[in-house]
């Protein structure tokens, strides 16, 4: 594809579809999450169209037996303070959320929180304040315990 090609496309969100055990427990959950109503709820499927991240999520009511082939989900944002006003906002809706502060995922330097849905995806929103940084560093644990979330990209 051209850079011209490239520029003439208007980009309007991510599309992001999943699949869930219960659409009416997940609709529960992405309710709180995001703070809005599905904008789309038929038998077995739902629709969420998030303004702030721009996101098309849509949920599948499909059965599978073990937590589907995602790794998790993540909102990247501009600072700390975004990480914790959405952990506020996440706390208040009644969300459990897991911190890490400065810690090395992905050979980057950042502060996340952390959200899991009914189905098991867990859901971060981060800040990167160092990127590209050429190792792991931090204590063995913080390292370890990084490395089986996020791996090695």
């Amino acid at each position: 594809m051209s850079d011209s090609t490239r520029q003439a496309i208007q980009t309007l969100k991510a599309h992001v579809a999943i699949n869930v055990r219960s659409v009416e427990q997940s609709i529960g959950f992405y309710r709180r999450m995001f703070g809005i109503e599905p904008s789309k709820s038929r038998p077995r499927y739902a629709k969420f169209d998030v303004e702030s991240p721009p996101l098309n999520l849509t949920l599948n009511e499909r059965p599978f037996s073990e937590q589907g082939a995602l790794y998790h989900l993540g909102i990247q944002v501009s600072s700390t303070a975004d990480v914790l006003a959405m952990k506020e906002s996440w706390t208040t809706a009644g969300l459990e959320t897991r911190d890490e502060m400065q810690v090395v995922c992905g050979y980057a330097l950042q502060d996340k929180t952390w959200v899991i849905d009914p189905d098991g995806n867990e859901w971060e929103v981060f800040v990167v304040h160092r990127d590209n940084l050429p190792t792991f560093y931090g204590t063995d644990e913080e390292q370890s315990g990084c490395q089986a979330k996020c791996g090695d990209a």
